[in-house]
């Protein structure tokens, strides 16, 4: 009898559970999934189940609504990062008639460089901040950057007492920093919201924007240049031109809401908040997911497979924009084998218009249809398959480019130059922006995808920046020579890519390394550890 007495004293004496509140929401579309799991009491298991859902749901509109958030900024970014060729030729125009209208080279590179250098602050920056703040919060942060440095750069102008080209140089480097932001931050709101048989098909929808905007930029050339034709054609010609709710904040009850908020179209849960505070109190007790910190950071990179997995898909990255980025150089040249040569053009119409065209059909020849093909093959051929092939053609193209660039035809050029633009993009420029939203625990998952899209930043300075002045050596070309340097860099991306796995219709749990041993800091009493999940909030 005393033992049932004591028994009931305990019973009595221990915390009241939480129980998870039922909530409004959900319909034949848009499945209520919280709803099923109010009876398991243990936040882990709830929270994993509905993990499962999502990784298992059908594709819908919520997917579909996923993509067009990420989706439409990665098209922005790409707009502002292409439409800087056209931004160089008005200025060259407007500023400097004196130099017959030519943007002088050294500030031609430096506003070009500007927004690379600001990606890379951005994306290391962010991509750090995402992963101890939160995804939503930096999302819309760095999407303000953006909004703001566009419109200052809109309108900047010079004056006697301020050059144009600094202003320029000055609002790039500030946009460049929101830009570099959108990268880790769109890649892993996508993946970590996407259906495991879908995610690559839907991450590639995401990155395919950056042919969108590419080709937007464009045809709004091209447009500009119609519209203002009367007053351009009176213009004197010109010479030439060089074409995470969870694990930062542990909060459970909001992310539950979260999931069930996403499932069901709206923007954010509203859960209850005595439960939302009593579940917090448990979940710090219960759940052992270690909370990002440098000394973790470095002891989880310190174990030689994840340092490799890091290293490869870092490495890759770097590798492919460095000829990604160079090989635009090429660009003047291929246009006067298409015959939209602007050395020809008789007044600046003539000179915009023959621009525009021969980006529009560089962009629709092989960029655009690369992309879509990545996407429509990215779940069933493999992302590692696509990558490791895209770096075997390509090695082979700039082999053939550069060795026999004195013996073949233009239209021979022409026709490497656009299967390159074409294996670029269904390839490793697609690939290298996809497995790092994947492959990482979700406590660094866009600090890991930051660096690797800054190692791609720094890779595309070089090629533009370093590279790109091999190309005239002592009054000849090097052009031949620069492909060559092109093709090793494509070779060595083939070895990069050993180093990273297949990601395709595996979830972001099993991707997550839970088969390592957990630090010894969050190893319970009988020696278990817990396992990685992905937070549930932007």
């Amino acid at each position: 009898m005393s033992e049932e007495t004591s028994h009931d004293a305990a019973a009595a004496a221990a915390p009241p559970v939480a129980l998870a509140k039922k909530t409004a929401g959900g319909n034949n579309a848009y499945h209520n999934f919280h709803n099923d799991f109010l009876h398991i009491q243990d936040p882990n298991e709830r929270r994993r189940l509905a993990l499962a859902e999502i990784d298992k749901a059908p594709f819908g509109w919520y997917h579909v609504r996923a993509c067009v958030v990420a989706g439409v900024g990665f098209f922005t970014d790409s707009y502002d990062i292409f439409v800087v060729s056209l931004l160089n030729v008005m200025l060259g125009i407007v500023y400097f008639q004196d130099s017959k209208g030519k943007l002088p080279q050294n500030s031609d590179n430096a506003i070009k460089l500007a927004t690379s250098a600001g990606t890379v602050i951005g994306q290391l920056g962010f991509g750090y901040l995402a992963d101890h703040v939160g995804r939503k919060k930096m999302y819309g942060l760095e999407l303000i950057v953006i909004i703001f440095a566009t419109i200052g750069q809109a309108l900047a102008s010079g004056s006697p007492s301020v050059n144009i080209v600094g202003l320029i140089i000055f609002w790039r480097v500030l946009l460049g920093v929101g830009i570099g932001g959108d990268y880790p931050l769109s890649s892993i709101i996508t993946s970590e919201f996407a259906t495991t048989k879908w995610r690559g098909a839907m991450m590639g929808a995401v990155f395919a924007q950056q042919g969108i905007g590419q080709l937007t930029a464009a045809f709004v050339m091209l447009f500009l240049t119609l519209g203002f034709k009367e007053a351009l054609s009176q213009s004197p010609g010109i010479n030439q031109c060089d074409g995470c709710t969870f694990d930062v904040g542990r909060d459970i009850e909001k992310a539950t809401e979260d999931v069930k908020a996403y499932m069901s179209g709206r923007s954010e849960g509203q859960p209850d908040d005595v439960a939302r505070v009593q579940n917090r109190i448990a979940a710090q007790e219960q759940m052992q997911v270690p909370k990002a910190s440098w000394s973790d950071f470095f002891q989880h990179y310190s174990v030689r497979k994840n340092a490799l997995l890091l290293f490869g898909t870092a490495g890759s990255w770097f590798l492919l924009d460095v000829a990604f980025y160079g090989v635009s150089l090429n660009n003047a040249s291929i246009l006067e084998t298409i015959g939209y040569s602007t050395s020809g053009a008789h007044n600046t119409y003539d000179f915009l218009y023959k621009t525009s065209i021969g980006n529009l059909i560089i962009v629709l020849a092989g960029a655009v249809p690369g992309y879509w093909v990545s996407v429509a093959t990215l779940d069933t051929l493999g992302r590692k398959t696509i990558q490791m092939g895209g770096f075997i053609i390509l090695t082979i193209l700039f082999i053939v480019w550069g060795f026999a660039y004195n013996h073949i035809s233009g239209h021979a050029k022409l026709a490497i130059f656009v299967l390159a633009q074409f294996f670029f993009n269904f390839g490793p420029n697609m690939t290298t922006f996809i497995i790092p939203g994947e492959v990482f625990p979700t406590r660094y998952r866009s600090t890991s995808h930051g660096i690797s899209a800054a190692s791609g930043k720094i890779g595309s300075i070089i090629g533009q920046g370093a590279i790109a002045t091999l190309r005239y050596r002592d009054n000849s070309t090097w052009l031949d020579h620069v492909l060559q340097i092109y093709a090793l860099f494509m070779l060595l991306g083939i070895f990069t890519t050993l180093c990273v796995p297949e990601t395709k219709r595996k979830t972001l749990e099993e991707l997550s390394g839970e088969d390592q041993p957990m630090p010894s800091a969050i190893v319970d009493d009988n020696g278990s550890g817990s396992q990685e999940k992905r937070p549930e909030s932007l």
